[in-house]
């Protein structure tokens, strides 16, 4: 006869590796069979009690998300908790809903990560979880019983949706986009109905593209070159005025112009941050710096790369009392610190990242400066990002290589040689960022949700960063680097 488990969640991170990672718990789905997935709801409930009786809770299109929720709902029940089941929405629709309702909650999603992985993401009834609160989490003991590890997904609640959406039409102008083509590269992205029902209701012609019932793993901070070629073949096929799109769970968006060029996500967040008339800005320390030369800003805080860390920073802006509040990662991902009013039009606070607002914003300045989406980034200064990544690729390595590098200048300028200047000054904020005398910028992290090392670089010309981000990555696998996890 099975018997009821006892666990302490840091041991079952070592023994599933289903672990924290800078957006939730994530791991394989092969590992996150039901007792694990029911552990760590257990846990979380028990770091942040439900005061109100309820929990909310949702899933991204991911075939596995079902499975993990169900064995959410037996941990809410067996908690004495009801589960308010919002369906398959987008997570800031969800945190949204639960922060209204003052109720914690629950979203199952592995975001932008490959498909044989999922995750689960936390919230407090105030938003976000934070690292504290995933301390908490890592050092309770919980008992997953025999049986009754998961339990039928009750019928979903619409509510979360509707509220999400009438955010957004009470702060826009009706028919903002009467007379504009927008295209929605849906993919398996949990917001794809969702954004041609806004986009429609805001007078566009919606144009659906690329949907699929197979999960497509979309990375707005790494856009895959395919993705890149085809927004650019559906322009030509379709005359647009924008094409828009979103990462699975739709907390990051993809923006593309009349062209199908994606707009960069740091590019993205700087507009929106203008746009939207903030006076001070969190951003991570991988942000593109004309958010400093650009002149819009009073204040910038960079902090590691990571939402709670964006919104440890937005609280010490609000703190030190810095007006208007944002913030954003270079995902695109945005965040509203502060209640804020446009044209009379009031936004609340919104602190989890977030990708209908910056869509909006930029599609809305566009047509208020009666430009194409393409003319937007002139409004910037010359500064260009590019990032990539480098997929099973072994974190210890990872951190052996940046450890190695770190250890002298000499041993960055042997990686370099050839490539770029010599190295004026480093930052260990998050993995190692090299400043070059010839004002260029390379970055090398580990990821925090995946087996992955991440490069990022920034240059005066677009062609130029790309290829430091290329010829970095093809000297990190010759520097003696492995994809072998």
């Amino acid at each position: 006869m099975k018997m009821a488990m006892q666990y302490r969640i840091a041991d079952l991170m070592e023994t599933s590796g289903v672990r924290f990672g800078t957006s939730g718990a994530r791991g394989l789905v092969a590992a996150m069979t039901a007792e694990v997935c029911h552990a760590y709801a257990v846990a979380f409930l028990q770091a942040v009690p439900a005061k109100a009786g309820r929990v909310a809770l949702a899933i991204d299109l991911r075939p596995s998300s079902p499975a993990i929720a169900s064995a959410c709902v037996a941990a809410i029940e067996a908690a004495g908790l009801k589960a308010d089941y919002c369906g398959a929405i987008p997570t800031p629709a969800l945190a949204l809903y639960a922060e209204a309702e003052g109720i914690p909650a629950i979203m199952v999603t592995g975001s932008h990560i490959p498909f044989d992985r999922n995750g689960i993401k936390f919230y407090s009834a105030n938003g976000e979880i934070t690292k504290d609160d995933e301390a908490r989490i890592r050092d309770a003991i919980v008992t997953v019983p025999d049986s009754g590890v998961t339990a039928p997904l009750p019928a979903p609640n619409d509510a979360a949706r509707r509220a999400y959406l009438q955010r957004y039409r009470d702060f826009f102008p009706s028919a903002f986009l009467a007379g504009k083509k927008v295209a929605v590269y849906e993919h398996s992205s949990v917001a794809r109905d969702l954004l041609r029902e806004l986009l429609e209701g805001f007078g566009a012609q919606v144009l659906s593209l690329g949907r699929t019932d197979a999960f497509v793993p979309i990375d707005t901070e790494a856009v895959s070159a395919e993705d890149v070629a085809q927004a650019r073949r559906w322009a030509v096929a379709n005359s647009f005025d924008a094409i828009v799109s979103t990462d699975g769970d739709a907390d990051r968006p993809l923006i593309g112009d009349e062209n199908g060029d994606w707009f960069r996500g740091d590019v993205t967040g700087i507009l929106c941050a203008q746009y939207l008339g903030a006076g001070a800005v969190a951003t991570t320390v991988n942000c593109n710096t004309a958010i400093d030369s650009c002149g819009a800003f009073s204040r910038v805080t960079r902090t590691r790369i990571g939402s709670p860390y964006v919104i440890e920073g937005i609280e010490q802006l609000l703190a030190a009392d810095a007006g208007t509040v944002v913030g954003f990662e270079p995902n695109g991902g945005f965040l509203v610190g502060s209640p804020l009013t446009r044209s009379g039009r009031a936004l609340a606070a919104l602190k989890t990242r977030d990708a209908v607002l910056p869509m909006l914003s930029l599609l809305a300045l566009a047509g208020e400066n009666g430009q194409p989406l393409s003319a937007l980034s002139s409004r910037l200064p010359a500064r260009f990002t590019a990032s990539d990544r480098l997929q099973a690729f072994s974190t210890a390595r990872s951190r052996a290589l940046i450890a190695e590098l770190t250890a002298s200048s000499a041993a960055i300028e042997d990686f370099l040689a050839g490539l770029a200047g010599k190295p004026v000054s480093i930052d260990e904020t998050d993995g190692l960022r090299i400043r070059l005398d010839s004002d260029e910028i390379v970055h090398l992290r580990p990821s925090g949700n995946a087996p992955e090392l991440r490069c990022y670089a920034e240059a005066s010309d677009a062609a130029r960063a790309r290829h430091l981000v290329e010829e970095c990555l093809k000297r990190v696998l010759a520097f003696g680097g492995t994809t072998a996890d």
